[in-house]
């Protein structure tokens, strides 16, 4: 969304993400673009008469939050997940990961939207950062394969899963971070 605001917005001077996620494309294409065509169309079929019964019994269902209890063989970015959102870390009573989860129609929308398809035309400053061992990080660097411009980086964090960038202060850049404004936002 950050990249998508700079793309627009022609008075953001400079634009800092940390460990992006191109809703867009996961959505359209699923992981490491696994989607086809027909899987898509199917997709949309099976959300689409998700919004009929959502509207039938007047609430939206919803897809769960990060599956509890975590199964032993679960992808390393579930555990990840789990180690977050399921614990005192980043546990909250009112967030939809450690609880209920999102609603299922809610792909939907980023489905026909390519969020970042004109990101190839951000002129303000861009500073990237995304963990080594995240499994989005092909999103922040295929995103900044698109950019243009002598005023761009990518910063991958050695060793950083996806959400250890969310509170891990230790390993997140902010003094990067604070020079990177302090030099932009001129």
């Amino acid at each position: 969304m950050a990249l998508n605001a700079a793309a627009i917005d022609t008075r953001i001077k400079a634009t800092v993400t940390s460990t992006m996620y191109d809703m867009s494309r996961v959505n359209a294409e699923g992981y490491f673009n696994a989607m086809d065509e027909d899987a898509r169309y199917e997709a949309r079929k099976s959300l689409n008469a998700q919004r009929i019964v959502d509207f039938k019994n007047g609430d939206y269902a919803r897809a769960g939050g990060v599956v509890d209890p975590l199964p032993e063989d679960a992808p390393q970015f579930v555990k990840d997940y789990y180690d977050y959102y399921k614990t005192d870390r980043g546990y909250h009573k009112r967030s939809l990961n450690s609880n209920d989860g999102w609603n299922i129609t809610l792909s939907l929308s980023f489905m026909n939207m390519p969020i970042l398809q004109y990101s190839n035309e951000i002129r303000n400053a861009v500073f990237m950062i995304h963990g080594e061992k995240a499994h989005s990080c092909y999103f922040s660097q295929d995103a900044f394969k698109k950019l243009k411009g002598d005023n761009k980086e990518l910063k991958i964090i050695p060793d950083a899963s996806h959400t250890d960038l969310y509170d891990k202060a230790e390993i997140i850049p902010f003094d990067e971070i604070t020079e990177f404004f302090t030099k932009n936002m001129n």
